[in-house]
């Protein structure tokens, strides 16, 4: 009977022992779930911007298409002509800047763009050109494409700030190298949200 004593120490013993090997392997797995898991959103993140670009890229190149048609119907409207092709160059340029910047720029061409079309909406040849309309389709739905692009990346960079700011993930990003300035939303223009004037009187 004496011997069983330090056998049941021995064990309640092991017991701790084990119990503490656990608590530490599902620490080491729930730090390392962690870690993935902001490895997937800031991917998820590169991934949406990706799609934006290529979107943006689409719209640059249809732009310069739409313009030379136009241009044997429409002459008197040169101002206009320039003024799309002088944001369209902007825009370009602006392809590897952040976000932020690139929207300001973006919004201004999808609007002059816009603003085009509707223009030449005017000429009865011109929206009679299979050419244009087809272009001016393929542009309606590049806009379409690119408003759901900037959605879904916004919510992967709203989850991935999230990660990295909210506790307890915000102690592994700061240790994985995670950081919320890693990207930014890509936000409309402020001059985006003005209400749209309609003169019926010109």
């Amino acid at each position: 009977m004496n011997t069983m004593i330090p056998i049941l120490a021995l064990s309640g013993g092991a017991v701790v022992a084990i119990a503490v090997c656990a608590g530490i392997l599902l620490l080491i797995i729930i730090v390392v779930a962690m870690y993935n898991k902001l490895v997937r959103l800031r991917q998820s993140c590169k991934e949406s911007w990706a799609d934006i670009d290529t979107e943006l890229q689409r719209r640059h190149d249809l732009i310069p298409n739409i313009i030379e048609t136009v241009k044997g119907y429409a002459t008197h409207e040169k101002s206009t002509l320039e003024e799309v092709t002088n944001l369209r160059n902007q825009a370009v340029a602006a392809k590897d800047k952040g976000p932020a910047e690139r929207a300001k720029v973006e919004d201004q061409l999808g609007k002059a763009a816009g603003g085009l079309v509707a223009t030449f909406e005017a000429y009865p040849d011109l929206k009679a050109n299979q050419n244009f309309l087809q272009l001016q389709n393929e542009l309606s739905e590049t806009e379409t494409r690119i408003a759901r692009s900037r959605r879904f990346y916004n919510a992967n960079v709203r989850d991935f700030m999230n990660g990295v700011q909210m506790f307890p993930s915000s102690l592994v990003a700061g240790m994985g190298g995670f950081k919320g300035s890693e990207f930014e939303f890509f936000k409309a223009d402020d001059s985006a949200h003005e209400a749209v004037k309609v003169d019926f009187g010109a």
